[in-house]
């Protein structure tokens, strides 16, 4: 069974802004993309990021071959919980996702 980080070229996440993440995943061509959109849901993502699923926003971006995911961050970026504040810690999380 292969994950997303076996198919794809990168997953990288970051802040987009003190209140959002998001995380990108370049799958670098049409099939590795198909692959990606059919195979992972926004469920799966959300339950990996233990965020609540209907406050994941998800883009596919199929020009580029790009999947998005948004979410709020779990505390404002600098607070003092705040334990990632470039938010790069949550790509691994998605990357390490089994493509079933």
């Amino acid at each position: 069974m292969s994950t997303v980080a076996d198919i794809v070229v990168k997953v990288r996440s970051k802040n987009a802004g003190p209140f959002w993440l998001t995380i990108d995943i370049f799958c670098g061509n049409a099939e590795a993309f198909q692959q990606v959109t059919q195979s992972l849901s926004t469920d799966r993502v959300a339950a990996a990021l233990h965020a609540d699923v209907a406050a994941v926003k998800r883009f596919d971006i199929d020009t580029l071959n790009v999947v998005k995911f948004s979410l709020p961050r779990p505390v404002i970026q600098g607070d003092i919980a705040d334990r990632d504040m470039h938010g790069a810690g949550w790509a691994p999380l998605v990357a390490e996702l089994s493509l079933n």
